[in-house]
């Protein structure tokens, strides 16, 4: 009877529609696995080394979404706070965790100051908070550019010749990390088999995670929690919600420029132009491959949806390689299936807001339907 009623329970339109993300990417990877043929070992390295690289920059969405201000497509600000924060290591060639440690501590001033300033906006534009957020990266690209191609090595000091353009001011296109390279990675070295785990990265994350277990507990957070859930209510209780809505911004960009400076570690160079443009994007849609919504977000969606996107992005490419005889269709494949999913999350979200007040609104008339006609 209790196998019975889990059954029940799975095929259920509302479990359905609560996991289809879910339920889709795991289809997708199941599928394209056999026909990439990578070996298992080789997949599993590769989703363990992206755990550690990506699950920092998605935990920095959860409490915009607690907070009821959707997924902050604006944690680029942070970022690109992240990308000075290296940029000033590598001139002052500070290396290893020290490096990054000195980078942090650059960054997280500048990811208060925007995250504060987008929380501003972002309160004057309730309602429309990811959509705003997002118009607000490609704002701020522009006064990042200026400061990286212009001011820096012209009036902010840059003291390495190796870092600056040849007509003297403006830093090169592409900077190594050597430095830093993978040195939170490999401060703690283990290997199991013909695995190696980035054990430093992992307690990393483990420490962000009961910081966010212990953060719901506190004032603040149940703050949060009652302005995501009733802005108009969490007033008349004496909360006050445009403050806790921007310190909910500017801790999630704070989180984000750590969560960049763990991630470019790891590659070892900066594309300095670029690298911040997507991150949003991809954060995005990790949370949301997890089983998250743009109100409702846990740590399991972050470590569900990391490691499944990540697993189509390993296995699709060459499972249409495989295929079709070109990578190209592969990555064709991988950036429809990123974006659709972001687009399927939305729609879900609307229908069931729609749903609620529709449900609301039958409350109010007793739960007579009204006759048109």
């Amino acid at each position: 009877m209790k196998q019975e009623s889990k059954l029940k329970k799975i095929l259920s339109p509302t479990f359905l529609a609560d996991n289809a993300v879910v339920l889709i990417f795991v289809v997708i990877t199941i599928a394209a696995i056999p026909v990439s043929g990578l070996p298992l070992n080789s997949i599993l390295q590769e989703i363990l080394t992206r755990i550690g690289r990506n699950c920092f920059l998605v935990f920095s969405l959860i409490l915009p979404i607690m907070a009821g201000m959707g997924i902050n497509f604006g944690m680029v600000l942070g970022a690109m706070a992240g990308q000075i924060g290296l940029i000033f290591a590598v001139d002052w060639n500070i290396v290893g965790v020290p490096g990054l440690v000195f980078a942090s501590l650059i960054a997280i001033p500048i990811a208060a100051l925007l995250g504060w300033l987008a929380g501003e906006i972002l309160n004057r534009a309730r309602g429309r908070e990811m959509v705003t957020g997002y118009v607000l990266g490609f704002f701020m690209d522009g006064f990042y550019q200026f400061i990286v191609l212009y001011l820096m090595g012209a009036i902010i000091p840059i003291h390495s010749l190796n870092i600056v353009l040849s007509r003297g001011y403006g830093i090169r296109n592409t900077l190594t990390l050597d430095s830093v390279r993978q040195s939170l990675d490999h401060f703690i070295p283990l290997r199991i088999g013909s695995l190696n785990l980035p054990i430093m990265n992992y307690l990393v994350i483990g420490v962000l995670c009961l910081f966010i277990i212990w953060f719901r507990k506190t004032k603040l957070g149940q703050d949060m929690r009652a302005v995501g859930q009733n802005q108009a209510v969490a007033h008349a209780a004496g909360i006050p919600v445009d403050r806790t809505r921007i310190l909910a911004i500017v801790i999630s960009t704070i989180l984000a420029s750590l969560g960049q400076i763990i991630f470019l570690q790891n590659m070892g160079n900066i594309a300095t132009y670029n690298a911040h443009k997507q991150t949003g994007f991809f954060a995005a849609a990790a949370i949301l491959v997890g089983g998250a919504s743009v109100s409702k977000a846990s740590i399991p969606n972050v470590f569900i949806g990391t490691m499944l996107l990540h697993l189509m992005y390993i296995v699709v490419p060459r499972a249409g390689t495989n295929l079709f005889g070109d990578a190209m269709i592969g990555e064709y494949f991988r950036d429809a299936f990123s974006y659709a999913i972001i687009a399927l999350a939305l729609v879900i979200h609307a229908w069931r807001k729609r749903a609620q007040a529709d449900a609301a609104r039958s409350d109010l008339r007793g739960g007579v339907t009204e006759i048109k006609g």
